[in-house]
């Protein structure tokens, strides 16, 4: 049996890098730069240390640019999901100790539905509930 891939922990800072390769991909570090230029007051410097953390912790990978050796190519390791996925688990273990039925009957009661998101809700165990009795 394959073993789960880990995932890694990244920052909220990190999250922006990420979030400008899984829109497109390969860039190269100027062209990150470019992109989060306009969105936050970051230095390029900044930037590029954002990028080498998630080099380092495997969120990402590059190769070298074939027409400017001089250049790397980066590309996300990790998928948006697996990592939504990742982040959602260790936030439900932190704060409600892993009890999804807390978590799920907190935001419940916080937040206002319209009648669209109950019924997808209801599909969405419906479907669960039918896993376990099948």
């Amino acid at each position: 049996m394959e073993k789960p891939k880990k995932v890694p922990t990244i920052s909220n800072a990190e999250w922006e890098v990420m979030k400008v390769l899984w829109s497109e991909s390969p860039k190269t570090a100027n062209q990150v730069v470019d992109t989060l230029k306009d969105k936050t007051s970051w230095n390029p410097r900044t930037i590029r240390t954002l990028i080498g953390r998630l080099v380092r912790k495997k969120a990402l990978g590059f190769t070298q640019d074939q027409k400017d050796k001089r250049k790397y190519l980066y590309h996300p390791l990790v998928s948006e999901r697996e990592m939504a996925k990742a982040e959602t688990k260790s936030m439900l273990k932190r704060i409600y100790g892993g009890a999804l039925n807390v978590m799920v009957a907190n935001f419940l009661e916080e937040e206002r539905l319209s009648k669209e998101e109950i019924d997808e809700l209801r599909l969405i165990l419906d479907k669960k509930k039918n896993e376990l009795d099948g």
